[in-house]
């Protein structure tokens, strides 16, 4: 599987690895380099994150889309093409600022259709204000991107710290998802994570457990989420 090697141009003072990396028997993968990210395809391995810290210039396009009163969003379903940048740009509310962001989304689309090999990606980017869904659950899809172009990043759990018998609708007689509250792991903004879902052939019942992050009253969260067809 090969990805555009301009992805890791993107990356500059990668942070340091955080304490997950190195636990023994890890069901995840962390780096500073695109090559990280078809760990995925890894039998055992249910997240790939790839840590970076976005150029000054990304930064500054970023702001100027966030510092909006409009809470707004972007969709599409197709090919990462031309048709798609226009678009991408016409629904920002600073599009002369746009362009860093609009080339980053785009570049990453494209990342994304060169490693599952497809022509259809579902893209959204959203502008959003609270939490979209702060229970620790499971997709039931094979597996999607996840990145945080700015505020908290995704939460998501080991699996030793999971007690799968928490997850889905909340009951009286349910048991707490979460059995080590110590262990919740968080992405930062700017890194590009894949978590794989139940959906993935042969991952039933062993999907990445993650909620939403909570977001202080008036904090924003530009949200980045891309599901390959």
């Amino acid at each position: 599987m090969s990805l555009p090697s301009s992805l890791p141009s993107c990356v500059v003072d990668a942070p340091p690895a955080t304490s997950f990396e190195t636990q023994p028997s890890a069901h995840w993968a962390l780096g500073n380099d695109v090559s990280i990210l078809p760990r995925i395809f890894e039998h055992d391995i249910s997240i790939t994150v790839m840590q970076r810290t976005l150029s000054p210039s990304l930064e500054h396009s970023i702001q100027a889309q966030c510092e909006t009163e409009r809470r707004w969003s972007f969709q599409w379903l197709g090919v990462p093409d031309d048709a798609m940048k226009r678009e991408l740009r016409r629904s920002m509310p600073v599009q002369e600022q746009a362009g860093p962001l609009v080339d980053d989304v785009l570049l990453v689309t494209q990342a994304m259709a060169m490693l599952f090999d497809t022509d259809t990606l579902g893209v959204r980017l959203r502008l959003l204000d609270s939490a979209m869904c702060p229970r620790f659950h499971c997709d039931k899809l094979p597996v999607r991107l996840v990145t945080s172009y700015r505020g908290p990043g995704s939460e998501w759990l080991p699996e030793s710290a999971v007690n799968r018998a928490g997850l889905g609708a909340p009951s009286p007689n349910k048991p707490e998802t979460l059995r080590q509250p110590h262990a919740i792991e968080r992405l930062a903004s700017g890194d590009l994570a894949l978590l794989k879902g139940d959906g993935w052939s042969g991952n039933e019942g062993r999907g990445l457990v993650h909620r939403s992050p909570a977001q202080q009253a008036g904090e924003t969260r530009l949200l980045l989420t891309i599901d390959p067809s």
